[in-house]
């Protein structure tokens, strides 16, 4: 296929999204609420698992509606995209400064329980409205495998820095015996969330006006809401990939959540040391980027997603076997950060040539309504992953009352939620991506028959631009 050009600050500016998005929400979504409601608040485990699998509901169905919505959006001023980028930022940001100002204390079990829900609605409405987008940028920035590549290792590299500092700033701040009453680091923390939520929205807001996207969408009939489902579920790639990436998904959550648990109270660290682990994993998971981009162009994106998928099941369970100690659980990071890299590289890749497929079925452009019914399959797993955490420990004895020592039991409960159960997700999640039919030089020459009908659209979009310039002289 030709050479494909995206400028490097349109490269910049989405690695500068897909970071600021993926903090925010990692840190909220991914890493750090369970344990801070949990732990540092004292929320007993009934009412956190709890608050999750209530918020499945709402956290599956906005997902599609916004994507649906954010795919119908015509501004002739602003476009498709950029509004939400913009202006959604801003809101964003503010709301990601509210979750960690809780209204209740331990006290009141019940008050503290609405608090940590009601700011898990309210919250991952705004992170839709931007993820989606931001997930679904690689698909409208660029079309062959080698552009798309090159512009997600920028989107990698963000993802990657927003997941490192979602582990290192609550390990630094949150980790320890103390509640969050008496926990010195505590308000540090809280200015720490402020300040990341200004820069987070001034981020956002410069980026926007660098991204790139297809204008030429804004002349197309887009599809109903009911003939979207109907399409989407007609497209077969889809279908295999959200079976497979749904069982990957889990095994992340309980990863991401489960961290802290294993670094605090299996490894026995807290503060600077418990970061040590975890910067082990993000050396390797950056060094990984450009040799998964080089692998891909060279075995193509199927042969790669499947190898890494293996390699990281089986990393989870030597995992389980030697992750007890610190220096032991060096070599466990960096095994499941050559595998985890590779997933940085590939998901969103595979997401864009199943977009793609869909065009050449509809001759739609529809990135946000895919990133939209990709959520509705899998957000249930940012619920799912945490409460199989929360109740494999519980099984095994562990105590969250602050200042307790947990016993070999609920250590081993830890080990086994953390490494196990994520070993045999995955490999599940390899099993099912065998049957993605995406590849080979078939699908490389239908990508490259793409590629010439976008620019003919662009070609159309700019004249109908030119003939309504001429009109309002």
């Amino acid at each position: 296929m030709s050479e494909e050009f995206v400028p490097r600050s349109s490269k910049l500016a989405f690695g500068g999204i897909t970071f600021i998005s993926g903090i925010f929400s990692n840190l909220v979504i991914a890493t750090s609420f369970t344990y801070f409601y949990n732990v540092k608040l004292g929320l007993d485990g009934f009412w956190t698992g709890l608050a999750w699998l209530i918020f499945i509901i709402w956290n599956t169905l906005n997902d599609p509606l916004l994507g649906f919505i954010e795919d119908r959006t015509k501004s002739k001023k602003y476009g498709r995209r950029i509004p939400y980028i913009r202006f959604g930022g801003l809101i964003y940001a503010v709301l990601f400064v509210l979750s960690w100002i809780p209204f209740f204390t331990s006290d009141n079990q019940l008050g503290l329980f609405f608090n940590m829900l009601i700011m898990l609605f309210l919250f991952d409405t705004l992170f839709t409205m931007v993820g989606l987008i931001s997930y679904s940028l690689p698909a409208e920035m660029a079309i062959t495998s080698a552009a798309r590549s090159k512009l997600n290792i920028f989107g990698s590299v963000g993802n990657a820095l927003a997941l490192l500092f979602s582990f290192v700033i609550p390990t630094l701040l949150l980790t320890g015996d103390e509640p969050a009453t008496s926990d010195p680091n505590f308000p540090t923390f809280l200015i720490t969330m402020f300040v990341l939520g200004v820069v987070g929205a001034i981020i956002m807001y410069v980026s926007s006006f660098y991204i790139k996207e297809n204008k030429y969408t804004q002349l197309e009939e887009p599809l109903g809401i009911k003939a979207s489902f109907i399409e989407s579920f007609k497209n077969r790639p889809f279908l295999v990939f959200e079976l497979s990436n749904f069982f990957f998904l889990i095994a992340e959550f309980i990863l991401t959540n489960g961290v802290l648990y294993w670094v605090d109270f299996v490894l026995g660290l807290s503060g600077f040391m418990a970061m040590i682990p975890l910067l082990v994993f993000f050396v390797v998971v950056f060094l990984f980027f450009p040799v998964y981009s080089k692998l891909i162009i060279k075995y193509g994106l199927k042969k790669v997603f499947i190898f890494l998928l293996v390699f990281t099941g089986i990393s989870f369970i030597i995992s389980f076997a030697i992750a007890w100690t610190l220096y032991l659980s060096f070599i466990a990071m960096i095994l499941i950060g050559i595998g985890i890299s590779g997933y940085f590289i590939t998901n969103q890749l595979v997401m864009a040539d199943i977009i793609d497929n869909d065009e050449i079925l509809t001759g739609k452009r529809r990135e946000t309504s895919y990133a939209g019914m990709n959520a509705l399959l899998t957000k249930p797993t940012n619920s799912i992953g945490p409460w199989i955490l929360l109740s494999v420990m519980t099984i095994f004895g562990f105590n969250n009352t602050p200042g307790a020592v947990q016993t070999e039991s609920a250590k081993l409960g830890i080990m086994v939620a953390f490494t196990i159960i994520p070993a045999i997700l995955i490999l599940l999640s390899a099993f099912f991506i065998k049957f993605f039919s995406l590849s080979g030089p078939e699908w490389n020459d239908k990508k490259e028959h793409l590629r010439k009908v976008h620019a003919e659209k662009e070609r159309a979009y700019l004249e109908h631009v030119r003939a309504q310039e001429i009109e309002e002289i």
